[in-house]
């Protein structure tokens, strides 16, 4: 469910909502992502934006996203949070696209999964050598259509 030119795919429909209430449902994914860590830690408080759907009317068509990051209570617990989520998420219906070490000089861990009935992906990067050590997550539907009368509220 990434961009067109990281996969080759185009991006899924997620069907017809507000704005706000694609990002309250994506908020309550991410919660469901932090569940499935279940590793002692606290995630960062921040909320969820929104963007456009590359190639589409940017009126009537949008994608929600959400960043956070999860701090294990014990940094030695950084790899376990993440093989917790390689091993959880296809439980709970992801399916995982992508996994191993990304592009950047730390070659940190990275996991790609889609949530086809959900419509969303979830990018997960092990963040080892931060300090504090970090799982960097980001999440992103699919693109909605905007309701007939309603406009996109853009946060």
């Amino acid at each position: 469910m990434n961009d067109t030119e990281n996969t080759g795919n185009t991006v899924p429909s997620a069907g017809t909502s507000t704005s706000k209430a694609a990002a309250d449902r994506l908020k309550e994914v991410s919660g469901e992502v932090y569940d499935l860590i279940g590793v002692a830690g606290k995630a960062s408080d921040s909320s969820p934006g929104v963007s456009e759907c590359a190639g589409k009317d940017r009126e009537k068509f949008f994608r929600v996203f959400h960043t956070w990051n999860f701090y294990p209570d014990s940094p030695g617990q950084l790899g376990e949070a993440m093989e917790r989520l390689k091993e959880e998420l296809p439980k709970s219906g992801w399916k995982i696209v992508e996994y191993g070490p990304d592009t950047s000089k730390n070659k940190n861990l990275s996991l790609t999964a889609d949530h086809d009935g959900k419509k969303t992906s979830v990018n997960v990067s092990q963040r080892a050598k931060n300090d504090p050590p970090k799982l960097s997550l980001m999440l992103i539907s699919g693109c909605y259509e905007i309701p007939a009368g309603q406009e996109i509220e853009r946060f």
